[in-house]
Protein backbone atom coordinates (compact mmCIF):
# COMPACT_ATOMS: atom_id res chain seq x y z
CA UNK A 1 0.00 0.00 0.00
CA UNK A 2 1.67 3.18 -1.39
CA UNK A 3 1.59 5.68 1.70
CA UNK A 4 -0.14 8.90 -0.07
CA UNK A 5 -3.29 6.84 -0.10
CA UNK A 6 -5.96 8.64 2.13
CA UNK A 7 -6.74 6.12 4.85
CA UNK A 8 -9.33 7.47 7.14
CA UNK A 9 -8.81 6.05 11.27
CA UNK A 10 -12.11 4.79 12.73
CA UNK A 11 -12.74 4.13 16.16
CA UNK A 12 -14.11 0.47 16.61
CA UNK A 13 -17.20 1.26 17.63
CA UNK A 14 -17.43 3.27 13.95
CA UNK A 15 -17.71 -0.25 12.38
CA UNK A 16 -20.71 -1.62 13.16
CA UNK A 17 -22.09 1.55 10.96
CA UNK A 18 -20.62 0.26 7.90
CA UNK A 19 -21.04 -1.43 5.11
CA UNK A 20 -18.85 -3.73 3.18
CA UNK A 21 -18.97 -5.23 -0.16
CA UNK A 22 -18.59 -9.23 -0.58
CA UNK A 23 -15.64 -9.33 -2.91
CA UNK A 24 -12.28 -9.99 -1.62
CA UNK A 25 -10.18 -7.28 -1.72
CA UNK A 26 -7.04 -9.44 -2.29
CA UNK A 27 -6.68 -11.26 -5.03
CA UNK A 28 -3.84 -13.47 -4.92
CA UNK A 29 -4.07 -16.63 -3.15
CA UNK A 30 -0.77 -16.59 -1.06
CA UNK A 31 -1.92 -12.67 0.30
CA UNK A 32 -5.12 -14.21 1.22
CA UNK A 33 -3.11 -16.71 3.17
CA UNK A 34 -0.87 -14.31 4.45
CA UNK A 35 -3.32 -12.56 5.95
CA UNK A 36 -4.67 -15.14 7.64
CA UNK A 37 -1.19 -15.92 8.89
CA UNK A 38 -1.30 -12.15 10.02
CA UNK A 39 -4.49 -12.40 11.61
CA UNK A 40 -3.51 -15.47 14.14
CA UNK A 41 -0.64 -13.92 15.13
CA UNK A 42 -2.40 -10.47 15.74
CA UNK A 43 -4.92 -12.65 17.93
CA UNK A 44 -1.94 -14.97 20.00
CA UNK A 45 -0.21 -10.77 20.61
CA UNK A 46 -4.36 -9.83 21.64
CA UNK A 47 -4.84 -12.67 23.83
CA UNK A 48 -1.30 -13.08 25.61
CA UNK A 49 -0.11 -9.65 25.79
CA UNK A 50 -2.98 -7.15 25.40
CA UNK A 51 -1.24 -5.83 22.35
CA UNK A 52 -3.42 -3.91 20.07
CA UNK A 53 -3.19 -3.75 16.09
CA UNK A 54 -3.94 -2.21 12.92
CA UNK A 55 -6.14 -3.27 10.84
CA UNK A 56 -6.25 -1.52 7.16
CA UNK A 57 -9.53 -2.84 5.62
CA UNK A 58 -12.18 -1.50 2.93
CA UNK A 59 -15.59 -0.40 3.17
CA UNK A 60 -17.94 0.72 0.29
CA UNK A 61 -17.15 4.19 0.57
CA UNK A 62 -12.89 3.23 0.89
CA UNK A 63 -9.83 2.70 2.86
CA UNK A 64 -10.08 2.69 7.03
CA UNK A 65 -7.99 2.08 9.82
CA UNK A 66 -8.70 1.05 13.20
CA UNK A 67 -6.31 0.55 16.30
CA UNK A 68 -7.70 -2.52 18.12
CA UNK A 69 -7.24 -6.32 20.21
CA UNK A 70 -8.86 -9.16 18.22
CA UNK A 71 -10.46 -11.59 20.53
CA UNK A 72 -11.42 -14.23 17.22
CA UNK A 73 -11.16 -14.94 13.98
CA UNK A 74 -13.46 -17.34 12.27
CA UNK A 75 -13.57 -18.48 8.86
CA UNK A 76 -15.49 -15.38 7.90
CA UNK A 77 -15.52 -12.34 10.18
CA UNK A 78 -12.58 -10.79 12.36
CA UNK A 79 -14.16 -10.55 15.99
CA UNK A 80 -12.94 -7.14 17.89
CA UNK A 81 -14.72 -5.85 21.46
CA UNK A 82 -18.15 -5.95 21.81
CA UNK A 83 -18.88 -8.44 18.96
CA UNK A 84 -17.99 -5.72 16.50
CA UNK A 85 -16.89 -8.15 12.99
CA UNK A 86 -15.02 -6.83 10.22
CA UNK A 87 -15.34 -9.60 7.21
CA UNK A 88 -12.11 -11.52 6.54
CA UNK A 89 -12.02 -10.86 2.61
CA UNK A 90 -12.14 -6.62 3.62
CA UNK A 91 -8.67 -6.40 5.45
CA UNK A 92 -6.08 -5.64 3.53
CA UNK A 93 -3.48 -5.87 6.30
CA UNK A 94 -2.52 -6.25 10.03
CA UNK A 95 -0.02 -4.45 11.89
Amino acid sequence: MSPNINVQSIEKEQIKFLTFPKEDVLNKRKDQIDRILELQRALSLGNLERQKVKIVFVDNKGLKKVETTIWGITDKEVILKQATIIPLERIISIS
